[in-house]
């Protein structure tokens, strides 16, 4: 029930990968156990006879169907429920048969915020709401652990994403940024000195070729 991280793209990397807070389940594990200790009970009150077994088949048939919706279905829920950061979106998981997907490009975020009551602060989670521009309604995400640092993150993730954006389309222009054109002087002068060294090297080792002339005797 892990996340699927065939649907990333080539040069995206995961930032963070997460899971709604434990407390989602916590209920329906509770009720889990208390279902359990009934069953117990049950077994150990019936008598031993035919009449006996019957209530303890009926009574495990009544705790089956009530677990099934009240403890299984909210744990496998919470299991194939996905929350992933990447370097590029915010991509949201959930789902066993019919399964549902949301991607929130980075580029498309205009606003990243937190909010965290009594109980999520004890429990350390809070609810994350991310507003989208376009048509795309604004999402709203309960339960996430850290929501303060998960919105940090996201944050920072943007701030890289346009960025890098911003790079590419400069480069794509054929443009320099001022630092760009920077290291491309510095290195064209490093290239320079070391040519000028190299040709004073040569000069320095050529041997010395110049005509020695004898001084003429007069008659």
């Amino acid at each position: 029930m892990g996340f699927p991280e065939n649907v990333l793209t080539s040069d995206e990397r995961i930032e963070l990968k997460m899971r709604p807070h434990w407390r989602e389940v916590f209920a329906a594990v509770l009720f889990g156990l208390l279902l359990l200790a009934i069953l117990v009970y049950v077994v150990r009150v019936s008598p031993d006879d035919t009449t006996g077994s019957w209530i303890q088949w009926i009574v495990v048939g009544i705790a089956a169907i009530i677990a099934i919706f009240l403890v299984f279905a909210p744990i496998v829920r919470w299991l194939t429920t996905h929350y992933v950061v990447t370097t590029h979106r915010v991509l949201v998981r959930r789902g066993v048969l019919t399964k549902t997907g949301k991607d929130i490009t980075l580029s498309k975020i205009t606003d990243v915020s937190f909010e965290r009551t009594l109980l999520d602060r004890l429990t350390g989670s809070g609810t994350l709401r991310i507003e989208s521009a376009g048509d795309s309604p604004d999402e709203t995400f309960r339960s996430i652990p850290r929501s303060d640092q998960v919105q940090q993150l996201i944050n920072r993730l943007i701030d890289e994403d346009a960025n890098r954006r911003a790079h590419r389309m400069v480069n794509r222009a054929g443009f320099e940024t001022t630092h760009e054109a920077a290291d491309r002087m510095h290195e064209e002068e490093r290239r320079m000195h070391e040519e000028e060294e190299r040709l004073a090297n040569e000069r320095r080792s050529a041997p010395d070729t110049t005509p020695t002339t004898s001084p003429e005797t007069e008659p």
